[in-house]
């Protein structure tokens, strides 16, 4: 299965929990960019890195003017511990049902040991201030990806204002 999603086209909205049990929405980020990426669970060693990643990011991210935004299928009070653990500074969703997951085809067949099974297929999407699609990430290799993405938005962002 391929991602729903391509470059230009606009980045669908959704309201989700985040850790605090509060929803946000993507369209209140309007107007700045969001990098939005999805991943399979809290506390595995590949998510750790990224969400760690991103949070030592974070201000670079915030002087471009980039919000992060990580989506899993884990519930809030997962997220919470996650958070708490590896003290992320980013913000984190729960999809508990796989509705944003599927709208942004990053829900999908996956194989483990000739098992079959649905999970996430871990993405970025870059979304610019005006809610398009302005890079894709798919089949994200954590090492080296966060710097990608910085690299990406900050040529961006200077190119765009």
């Amino acid at each position: 299965m391929e991602l729903k999603l391509k470059v230009a086209d606009k980045a669908p909205d959704f309201c989700l929990p985040n850790a605090s049990d509060e929803k946000v929405c993507l369209k209140v980020f309007r107007g700045k960019w969001v990098v939005l990426y999805f991943y399979p669970k809290d506390n595995t060693s590949g998510c750790i890195k990224e969400a760690v990643d991103f949070s030592v990011s974070i201000k670079d991210f915030n002087q471009m003017g980039a919000t992060i935004i990580g989506v899993s299928p884990d519930s809030t009070t997962s997220h919470v511990n996650f958070i708490n653990k590896h003290n992320l500074k980013i913000i984190l969703l729960s999809d508990a049902e796989h509705k944003v997951l599927e709208k942004y085809g990053v829900w999908q067949k996956k194989k483990m040991y000739g098992r079959e099974y649905f999970g996430v297929v871990r993405t970025t999407f870059v979304i610019d201030p005006k809610g398009k699609v302005k890079q894709v990430w798919d089949k994200v290799k954590v090492a080296g990806h966060v710097d990608a993405v910085k690299d990406f938005v900050g040529v961006t962002c200077k190119r765009i204002r």
